[in-house]
């Protein structure tokens, strides 16, 4: 396999104030108790920023995971949305922010709130460091947006291609042909 080129879209300094700024949204619009949700596997490094950028903000979530999948190793959606490992807390009348890498087809936050409100939680807060309106598939858009980008295969800061570039301290754009 050739590896391709990957040009940078967001430095990871650019990624750190963002993330700063979700933070502080976050923790305004969860006071109290609440746990974050990460969706694995292309947002553990941003939930893990975002983990250390709340408590900055004074917030101290749990943190849980789930691992949903609708890319499998490939580079385009499979248009349904697997469920790969669930979750181990307890939900109900808890506060949960979803966490996701990119927001594209709009499915898999959609799952996972779907999931996390049939267990209970609530209020849910959906967020996902990316979003590129133009794929979106299903009527849903994320409750907080870090940046929007254009339909372009993007890589780094845990998010993958084909299982590789996830150790990337930048987000950047890859030529997928």
């Amino acid at each position: 396999m050739t590896t391709p080129e990957v040009e940078a879209l967001f430095a990871a300094d650019t990624l750190a104030a963002r993330v700063d700024e979700m933070a502080g949204e976050i923790a305004r619009a969860m006071p109290g108790s609440f746990t974050l949700v990460g969706v694995l596997t292309g947002a553990f490094v941003f939930t893990a920023d975002l983990l250390r950028a709340l408590d900055r903000e004074g917030a101290a979530p749990k943190v849980e995971f789930m691992r949903l999948a609708s890319y499998g190793t490939g580079t385009t959606s499979a248009g349904e949305v697997q469920v790969l490992s669930g979750l181990s807390g307890r939900f109900q009348g808890e506060g949960v922010v979803i966490v996701d890498d990119i927001q594209d087809t709009g499915r898999t936050l959609m799952v996972a709130r779907r999931i996390l409100a049939d267990l209970g939680a609530g209020p849910i807060l959906t967020c996902a460091l990316l979003d590129k309106p133009e794929r979106r598939e299903v009527d849903f858009q994320a409750d907080l947006i870090g940046f929007t980008i254009p339909d372009v295969f993007v890589v780094g800061y845990g998010i993958d291609w084909a299982e590789r570039f996830r150790h990337l301290p930048y987000i950047g754009k890859v030529a997928v042909g």
